[in-house]
């Protein structure tokens, strides 16, 4: 049986107390992951609540999978790993060089410098608060301040792929099991962001009886039909995604070496994504928006599956209860900022509360909450070009930047 098993991982039988443990091979564990990614999208398809909220399905599934192996070595079966690091580290990295990518010069100018301005303040300042917020709170109920951080904006604003990239570098600064508390956290966030954006931006439409422009109506290029799969477009796009991605390796060795700040790989290849987009439009030359587009879902759904399934709950149960109060914390936060600061900041009109939908979106889960608290409320009250165009790349643009400077600088001044 060994002389098989060896094909698919590696077993270790159990020995000096310890359960007996399995670490598939990276070809087997990206089979898993494709399950996951299907089951997910089947669980979602059939749940017309999961929709609603617009869970993403490999979230869904990826935790039914983690918390089922988390119960089998529990039970005292087996512990089961995978080896996926390296493709957990380029699924990251090139889906960060696809949201950098989605950053256009020409967009920004299009939507006007002065709402951009505010945008890029009411990123700043939540991120701020979620770690004031979190640290104090944290800090009253006797949690790590490190593991209080990854529940902040790490995992609030950052969502899983922020979260998941510190938390290595929190758990060397000292703070075990600082990956999955921060992954969890991101989670737990991504389903907050969900909920909480699409009434909130109700209530302030209600309250002050909004009312959407007629006349904002959607580019009718956007409503033409789909674009065809062309092999050569798609091969370049990914071609070109792969040459940026190496690109940002300089952007990385300059941030990386900025004193006191230790920065995450994806950075540079953000950067270097949203340089490469605006380069190649000042060239006038072909940025396959389209093709990146997906290459950029395609990276995600697998960071997403890799990340979820390899979720240990049983190292959570020492800072479930600490961990579940800063989140309530969190939730409460974000709430109010856009209700009170968010609303008017970004013009309390009919746009500001779509934004406002948004904000909570990425606020407590990612850039793809924001998209679609976005498009829920616009389906049911109204378009509005500039929150939709605008908001969420160049908000999750904003705190891409902003987020991991500001926890390097918070976690360097912890750790000593």
């Amino acid at each position: 049986m060994e002389a098989i098993l060896k094909y698919f991982g590696e077993f270790t039988p159990a020995a000096d107390g310890a359960i007996a443990s399995f670490k598939f091979e990276y070809l087997t564990s990206l089979g898993i992951a494709a399950i996951v990614i299907f089951l997910g999208h089947a669980i979602v398809k059939r749940s017309k609540l999961l929709r609603k909220y617009c869970i993403p399905a490999p979230v869904v599934s990826g935790l039914i999978f983690s918390i089922a192996l988390s119960i089998i070595k529990i039970a005292g079966v087996c512990s089961f790993s995978f080896n996926v690091s390296t493709m957990k580290d380029l699924a990251q990295n090139i889906f960060f060089l696809c949201v950098g990518f989605g950053f256009s010069g020409a967009m920004l100018k299009k939507a006007g410098g002065k709402l951009a301005a505010k945008i890029a303040i009411g990123a700043c300042l939540l991120i701020t608060l979620q770690n004031v917020v979190g640290l104090i709170v944290g800090g009253l109920v006797g949690l790590n301040p490190l593991l209080s951080l990854l529940c902040s904006s790490a995992a609030m604003s950052g969502g899983v792929g922020t979260a998941g990239a510190f938390g290595p570098i929190f758990e060397g600064y000292g703070a075990a099991d600082a990956t999955t508390v921060g992954v969890a956290a991101g989670t737990l966030g991504n389903v907050m962001g969900s909920l909480l954006g699409g009434p909130v931006a109700v209530y302030l439409i209600h309250k002050h009886n909004l009312k959407s422009d007629p006349n904002d109506k959607p580019d009718q290029e956007m409503l033409s039909s789909k674009p065809e799969l062309v092999n050569t477009r798609m091969v370049n796009a990914f071609a070109m995604t792969l040459l940026l991605a190496a690109l940002g390796m300089p952007f990385y060795c300059i941030l990386d070496n900025i004193p006191m700040i230790e920065m995450p790989k994806f950075i540079g290849c953000l950067f270097a994504g949203a340089v490469g987009r605006n380069v190649l439009e000042a060239m006038h030359k072909e940025t396959y928006t389209a093709e990146v587009n997906a290459i950029e879902e395609m990276w995600l759904e697998l960071y997403l599956a890799l990340t979820l399934m390899s979720v240990d709950f049983t190292k959570l149960a020492p800072v479930a209860g600490k961990m579940a109060v800063i989140l309530v914390a969190q939730a409460i936060l974000i709430v109010l900022f856009g209700i009170f600061i968010a609303y008017y900041l970004y013009g309390h009109n009919y746009g500001a509360a779509v934004m406002v939908a948004g904000n909570i979106g990425w606020g407590c889960g990612a850039g793809s909450n924001a998209v679609a608290n976005e498009k829920a409320i616009m389906d049911e009250y109204g378009w509005h070009n500039v929150a939709w165009v605008l908001y969420p790349s160049f908000a999750v643009i904003i705190d891409d930047i902003y987020n991991p400077i500001l926890l390097s600088l918070i976690s360097g001044f912890i750790a000593g």
